[in-house]
């Protein structure tokens, strides 16, 4: 149940939330070409074929029976699309984008000002959506299930309860962290979906659009040299064409052949696996500083000087894919694999019984 301080959404003015929440309205931002690299329309989108698909049926049957779409959350790491999906879902319903972040939502006041202002099949896009508070949380129940908004007026004896009824629209909630979504919350969505890593087909399809857009001269090979270094990821796929097209730029001519990738990429310090300079300092830190292993996630973290969240949520989950690192029981361990990547020769140790390679 809301408080009274439903009624005073002061805290973001006016003015302040409407900016906040609102796309350019005369649309000078898609004069920028960074910004234009997103896709906008669902044909567009590369990739997850499995929820292209559902997407596309949901969406189409919302248009025919003309209502709002229903509550999409997609969860999966950053940079895969969540919020370019948003966008679609906007586009493909011919609608306004509203957005927001869960952090931004500190009070139940903050949301209602949000919700109360929304037309109808408008599409409200709240990014980490786990990291609303539960206060805020239990406003947005009924605001998805009933579409109603729950209001207390005055307070103690005399306090009594009232809904606001709001305008059908649609939910698009992205997490990074699907575990810390509550359950009541996920079950009140239509379509719960995961975003996966993409192939590296589709990566260089997406490298070959943006470069399009960007106006790049690229080659097939060159685009497939970028999409493999890039972890799976459209996000970090643009950003290495960005820095590769300013190599290309600078010590070329402009043009992005597979040589001039590698060239680049080499520059900024992505090998061919796709690793930085913290994964290779991360993997020599266990193999050199510490024989390979097993070391503390906190220990590990102070040697190569990041926060511990930041070494288990954004560069283990890569090496792990990659099968150079272990979690164990007793901390972090390098495969064999890891110490080759660095040029090393793995000890005995870090065989398991048995491991045919260790005869090698």
């Amino acid at each position: 149940m809301a408080r009274d301080e439903l009624l005073d959404p002061a805290p973001l003015g006016d003015d302040e939330d409407t900016a906040a929440i609102e796309p350019d309205p005369d649309g000078s931002a898609d004069a920028d070409p960074l910004l234009s690299l997103r896709p906008g329309r669902l044909s567009e989108f590369v990739g997850q074929p499995e929820l292209k698909a559902r997407l596309s049926v949901i969406l189409e049957a919302a248009r025919r029976r003309q209502q709002a779409a229903d509550h999409f959350l997609f969860a999966g790491p950053p940079g895969l699309g969540k919020t370019s999906l948003a966008g679609i879902v906007a586009a493909e319903m011919e609608v306004e984008l509203q957005i927001t972040s869960g952090p931004a939502l500190e009070r139940p006041g903050d949301l209602a000002a949000i919700l109360t202002k929304l037309s109808a099949g408008d599409v409200l896009f709240i990014d980490e959506i786990h990291r609303l508070s539960r206060s805020v949380e239990e406003v947005l129940y009924p605001a998805m299930e009933d579409y109603q908004l729950d209001i207390v007026l005055g307070k103690g004896p005399a306090a009594r309860s009232i809904r606001l009824e709001l305008p059908r629209f649609c939910l698009v909630g992205a997490t990074t962290r699907t575990g810390l979504v509550t359950g009541p919350l996920r079950d009140r969505f239509g379509l719960v979906a995961r975003l996966d890593y993409y192939e590296p087909e589709d990566l260089q399809t997406i490298v070959l659009r943006a470069a399009g857009i960007l106006g790049a001269d690229i080659s097939s090979q060159g685009a497939a040299e970028i999409a493999g270094r890039s972890r799976g990821t459209p996000r970090i796929a643009n950003r290495l064409l960005r820095r590769v097209r300013d190599v290309a730029e600078v010590n070329g001519d402009g043009s992005i052949d597979h040589d001039m990738a590698c060239v680049g990429l080499e520059l900024f310090g992505i090998d061919e696996k796709g690793l930085d300079k913290v994964d290779r300092s991360i993997l020599g830190a266990i193999c050199e500083g510490f024989g390979g292993g097993p070391v503390g996630l906190s220990t590990l973290a102070i040697a190569v000087s990041e926060p511990t969240e930041t070494v288990e949520d954004v560069y283990e989950p890569y090496l792990i894919q990659q099968g150079l690192l272990q979690r164990t029981p007793r901390g972090r361990v390098a495969t064999p694999a890891a110490w080759r990547h660095l040029g090393l020769i793995p000890p005995a140790s870090a065989f398991p019984a048995g491991d045919p390679s260790l005869f090698e």
